[in-house]
């Protein structure tokens, strides 16, 4: 199951100029069997090219750091969020773009709606 958004908490254009935060609550990782991901998609549906050759962070990810009460945040913007969290950043374009979040193989709580995506929280 596919999941997908090109806005923020406030229905605002996701642009790479501002800096956001998709955040999985401790335990509230997509339940899935398989992978997922938090995948970056230029506006044509392409890959975002970057600096770190970077367009997807997650299960596959052995280097993702967990937040201090145990949940992840994954970083979007065209700016680092800083040297301790780069691991977790998903560099944007400058411009427009979108994410998705493929779940492979997923539990039954994605297929029957009871585990809900992140939002995407503007940082500035």
């Amino acid at each position: 199951m596919y999941f997908y958004t090109d806005n923020d908490t406030k229905l605002q254009q996701l642009v790479g100029t501002s800096s956001y935060a998709v955040t999985f609550a401790k335990g509230q990782l997509p339940p899935v069997k398989g992978f997922w991901s938090v995948t970056m998609y230029d506006p044509e549906h392409y890959f975002a090219p970057n600096s770190l050759k970077r367009y997807a962070l997650g299960t596959k990810n052995k280097s993702l750091k967990t937040d201090a009460d145990g949940g992840l945040t994954i970083y979007l913007g065209n700016k680092s969020p800083g040297k301790d969290k780069e691991s977790n950043w998903l560099p944007a374009p400058a411009g427009s773009f979108s994410i998705w979040l493929p779940t492979y193989w997923p539990d039954q709580a994605i297929l029957d709606g009871t585990w809900k995506p992140p939002v995407v929280s503007r940082l500035e």
